[in-house]
């Protein structure tokens, strides 16, 4: 066979896997990047040794490192998520946790369940019932998505993520930018009312009451509101959707001109302290008859000494509080906000919850923790600490296949997840991913329910500070009770039955 011959097979074998690779649906990469994808895949496979050799470790690379991007993909494919040969993890680390298991685990044989997904972990607490609120709403699922507003992401991921939470039972908070139609999937959902009150808004930006109400009247996926105060990527800075994403849908959706970034005020228009604040939320539960919660991250602590103190005494405010920590954050912003704004989750979420204990009415409002918290031995340190639900973002753009490009703000995102480009966008495969997060939370829920039958409990919310010691060097370690300071309000908890 002469050399003609050869480049001829050669160049119908490159036309065919082209072909192949255009239209199959399972890997973004490869369907955006036909041939040249194959190549990331193949230096993944490799990656391991080159890392380990020639750049960095398995634990080195952040936010999120290699370990823990890696055992995402495994749970989100089914694939095997365990590991052999022991931990690699230094015990003795400054920080390190340990979960302390019990010489009688509650036997995984005698459990009852009440629900065909065997992983279901109902919220302890019907949220608004304290308040009299005419829906209260209990969440089928104490993991739930965050926020990530339809502009941060592309339709395709918001519609996968919304299929797959309704698949994965759990709930999907739209983010600022308001309720999209690709968050009316079929999920429960959240619906997240920043500065610029997308959805609620008149001309002038301010906020319009017949605007939200006629929102939430023609929805009946709305099952709580969330009044967003500020967030771990930008605390203290309104929401930024650079102009590359302001797409003529998205200007449409939001009410503002297409063409230019959207910028949301640093403050809202609709209150300028704690009292109008109370009044706001008990005006929005009014119309809505839905419990109303807020989401903060955390820096001065005067605030909520002043609202723990206002709902004690008028018996009314926010029927949950949403928690996040300075490393959280999906959103684009400038790199002192990333970096230097707003407390970590654990030493801010400690902050609030104290201030609400001491006043004695943790168990009247909901809890929910935000920020990395989507690992299970983080998640059990949450619900340890006072966490009734918590919340992840990042963790579950990874499992529709974002890589950590970290061009979220480019609108160049390779796997289709944070970008308005169509062409980057088809990749994402609507369908296949769905799965991918449903297997994902769902695998997240049940290795959660293992450790806490190991432990001899039988919901989460049972944790105390107690169950887990931290290290602080050989020979050194302490409960997590002890290294906070306190120790958690018990949670009123008798039977998983009685949650569904």
């Amino acid at each position: 066979m002469d050399l003609y011959y050869i480049l001829c097979i050669l160049l119908a074998l490159l036309v065919i896997t082209f072909l192949h690779d255009l239209f199959q649906k399972k890997h973004a990469i490869i369907r955006n990047f036909p041939i040249i994808g194959h190549f990331r895949y193949l230096i993944e496979k490799i990656g391991p040794e080159l890392r380990q050799y020639i750049v960095a470790n398995d634990k080195e690379e952040m936010p999120f490192n290699r370990s823990e991007r890696s055992w995402i993909y495994a749970t989100s494919k089914k694939e095997k998520n365990t590991f052999g040969f022991g931990t690699t993890e230094q015990l003795y680390e400054m920080g390190y946790p340990i979960i302390k298991h019990s010489t009688f685990p509650v036997p995984e044989s005698s459990i009852e369940y009440f629900h065909k997904d065997k992983s279901a972990i109902p919220c302890a607490k019907l949220i608004g019932k304290s308040h009299d609120r005419e829906k209260p709403y209990r969440p089928m699922s104490v993991v739930n998505i965050s926020a990530m507003s339809f502009g941060s992401l592309g339709s395709n991921a918001i519609s996968a993520l919304n299929i797959g939470a309704k698949n994965g039972n759990c709930y999907h908070n739209t983010g600022e930018g308001g309720v999209s139609l690709y968050h009316n999937l079929g999920a429960d959902i959240v619906w997240q009312i920043g500065t610029g009150y997308f959805g609620a808004r008149k001309e002038d930006g301010t906020f319009c009451f017949d605007k939200f109400k006629e929102t939430v009247d023609s929805n009946e996926n709305i099952k709580m509101i969330e009044l967003k105060l500020s967030q771990g990527a930008k605390p203290g800075k309104g929401g930024i959707l650079p102009k590359e994403k302001v797409t003529k849908e998205i200007a449409a959706a939001r009410g503002v001109p297409a063409g230019g970034a959207c910028i949301s005020p640093n403050n809202h228009s609709a209150f300028k302290d704690t009292r109008e604040m109370i009044e706001f939320i008990e005006k929005l539960a009014h119309l809505s008859g839905l419990p109303i919660g807020i989401k903060s991250a955390i820096g001065e602590s005067a605030f909520w000494f002043d609202l723990a103190q206002q709902m004690k005494e008028k018996k009314m405010g926010p029927d949950f509080i949403a928690i996040d920590g300075g490393e959280g954050g999906t959103g684009a912003a400038p790199l002192a906000f990333s970096d230097h704004v707003s407390l970590p989750f654990k030493v801010g979420f400690k902050r609030v919850y104290t201030i609400f204990q001491n006043i004695g009415i943790t168990n009247d409002i909901a809890f929910i923790g935000s920020g990395k918290l989507g690992f299970p031995d983080r998640a059990i340190t949450a619900f340890a600490m006072g966490c009734d639900m918590i919340s992840i973002a990042r963790e579950s753009m990874i499992s529709v296949g974002c890589i950590q490009a970290q061009k979220c703000h480019t609108d160049h995102c390779p796997t289709g997840v944070a970008t308005q480009n169509k062409y980057l966008q088809r990749g994402l495969h609507v369908d296949t991913k769905a799965e991918r997060f449903s297997s994902y939370v769902k695998g997240l829920r049940k290795e959660i329910l293992q450790l806490s039958h190991a432990c001899g409990y039988i919901h989460p919310c049972q944790f105390i500070g107690t169950d887990i010691e931290i290290s602080s060097g050989v020979n050194k370690f302490s409960t997590l009770e002890e290294s906070l300071g306190y120790a958690k309000t018990k949670v009123p908890f008798t039977s998983m039955g009685e949650l569904f």
